[in-house]
This record gives structure tokens, C-alpha cells and sequence, in this order.
């Protein structure tokens, strides 16, 4: 498939009163437990300064005491629902991964073509939005549409985030509504947050380190939703957020704009802001912010961790 490059979407104007992909490398690896990718997957480092439409490319900060965003999602292109987020934590100079646990093979938006080749097409289009919004990308090979939450798949992606160690989560909530509550939304929020729990057990995560440290769990906001609310005003990223977007649509059909602006605004209306991405903070304080990392305090008292 012809590789499509980024433009910028010349229809998309907005006044800012605020402001707030590629080949993989060693291409598919041998096949783990239960003939899924292991936890290292299929995977590219997104590097913006190799990026037609990276954000001004890396900071030149060492990312050694920077925080560590991960997204762990279900299909390539449940990021556009967080692609400001990603973009604003990744302009602070902070490393953020994306997981998503399959590979969207059962879409039929390119017609009676074997699963396989559907599979290498998500794969190929994930990557490449992966490049443009200058962040990592990997596949686990869950299956599209019979994604289960079982304790042999929460060690599956646990073993990601012992090697990745993240500082905190975007995942799936609840997801009540319509196109939301796809079952492999509402499956992988629970695969993704169990497995931060069994990150921190060594027996699980061997031969990585368990990953012990805090990690705040943020869920895409559901409309029933009656958790605390952080929100980014995604504003300075417009363009971004509809460039990836449009690779998505011309590819497979998601991605309208008119629904992903309808959807930015609808959140910016309760802050005062054009537009807007909301999350439900787990643990964490709510508010409008500039970026999920470093988490904001929030009025809780978190469970000790043992020492050593």
C-alpha cells in the first residue's frame, strides 16, 4: 500500500485564545506464549526530528529524569481520541509509547482481503501516525474483536510495562457509549490497569525488573462518567490532531473531522476553552492542565509500596 505522508488540513482554522510510524525495526519478531508477539512486539521509535510533521522534533533534554507517558489501546486509531495529549507530553520532552494490544485486522474498509494483509495494513498506517505525532509504537497480537481480560493477558502487558517502566497510563474507562463500547475498549482498560498491578511482580515480569513505581491511571472520559476530570486544552495542536486523524480516514473511514472537532469543542465549552481532551483521573488530582506528567496531587492516600 502507498505510503501516504502527513499534510496539513488547509479547511481547518481555529481561534487560539490558549495554548495549553515507518518500517518496524527488526520487523516481526518470533512469537511468544500462545502464538501472540512477545512483550518487546513490533516496534518503531518515533523520533520527530525524522518526522514530516513532528512538533519542533526532540527538546535536546536528556529524557533520563523526564516522565514516561504510555497509551495502552486496543485498535490503531483509538489514538486520535488523545493525540493532543500525546503531542503536548511529548513537547515537554518527555518519552511517550503507545501499546495497542491488536492489530485491527477485522475492519472490512478495504474489502474481501486475507486477515493477514489487512493486519500488516493497520500495522503499516499505526506506525506511520505513530512517526507523525514523534512517539513509539508497538503491536501486541491480541485478536480484533475477541479481546478477553484474563490474567494470562494482563502478564502479557505487564511485561511491556516492566521493560517500558511508565510513570503513567492513558487507557480505556468504562466506554458506555455507542462505537466506545466496542468490547476490546472495554477489555483492554482492564488489561491495561491489572497490569499495572502485576508490573510490580518479579515471578510475572522476569527477566525485567517489576516496576514498582506510581503510576497514575488516566481513562478516556466516558460521558456517564462521575470520576474526577483532568482536561488539556489541546488547542495549540489542532493541526496535528487533524493530520492524523486524516490518515485514518482516507485509509479506513475514521476520522471524520467534523466529529473530532464536534467532540474537542463539546469538552472545551465546560472549561472555557476552544478545544479540549478529558480523561478520568483514577488517583490523581483534577483540573485543567498543561500536560498529564508530572501528575497533578490529588486529595488521596496511596497504598505503600514494600521496599526492596
Amino acid at each position: 500500500m502507498r505510503r501516504e505522508r502527513c499534510r496539513a488540513r488547509s479547511g481547518w482554522r481555529h481561534k487560539r485564545r490558549h495554548r495549553g510510524g515507518g518500517e518496524p525495526r527488526g520487523g516481526l519478531r518470533a512469537r511468544g506464549r500462545g502464538g501472540r508477539i512477545p512483550a518487546s512486539g513490533w516496534n518503531r521509535g518515533g523520533d520527530p526530528a525524522d518526522s514530516t510533521c513532528g512538533r519542533g522534533g526532540w527538546s535536546g533534554r536528556s529524557l533520563v529524569s523526564q516522565p514516561t507517558l504510555l497509551a495502552v489501546l486496543a485498535h490503531p486509531d483509538d489514538e486520535v481520541l488523545c493525540a493532543g495529549t500525546l503531542l503536548a507530553q511529548r513537547a515537554a520532552g518527555s518519552r511517550v509509547v503507545i501499546l495497542w494490544l491488536t492489530r485491527g485486522e477485522m475492519t472490512d474498509a478495504w474489502g474481501p482481503l486475507p486477515t493477514a494483509e489487512v493486519a500488516e495494513r493497520r500495522m503499516e498506517l499505526g506506525m506511520q501516525v505513530a512517526q507523525c505525532l514523534g512517539v513509539e509504537g508497538r503491536f501486541l497480537s491480541f485478536p480484533d474483536s475477541a479481546v478477553q481480560a484474563t490474567p494470562e493477558a494482563g502478564d502479557e502487558v505487564a511485561r511491556v510495562m516492566a521493560e517500558i517502566k511508565p510513570s503513567g497510563l492513558i487507557t480505556w474507562g468504562d466506554a458506555w457509549t455507542r462505537g466506545f463500547r466496542h468490547p476490546d475498549h472495554q477489555a483492554t482498560g482492564k488489561i491495561a490497569r491489572d497490569a499495572v498491578n502485576f508490573a510490580r511482580i518479579a515471578k510475572v515480569v522476569a527477566p525485567e525488573q517489576p516496576h514498582r513505581a506510581f503510576c497514575p491511571i488516566f481513562t478516556l472520559r466516558g460521558v456517564h462518567s462521575s470520576l474526577p476530570t483532568v482536561a488539556l486544552d489541546v488547542g495549540g495542536y489542532a493541526d496535528k490532531i487533524f493530520e492524523v486523524a486524516e490518515i485514518y480516514r482516507r485509509a479506513i473511514g475514521f476520522g471524520a473531522p467534523e466529529w473530532i472537532e464536534g467532540r474537542l469543542r463539546s469538552a472545551g465549552g465546560r472549561w472555557d476553552r476552544d478545544l479540549v481532551e478529558e480523561f478520568d483521573a483514577w488517583e490523581t488530582g483534577s483540573g485543567l492542565v498543561d500536560r498529564l506528567l508530572p501528575h497533578r496531587n490529588g486529595p488521596f492516600f496511596h497504598h505503600p509500596e514494600r521496599e526492596g
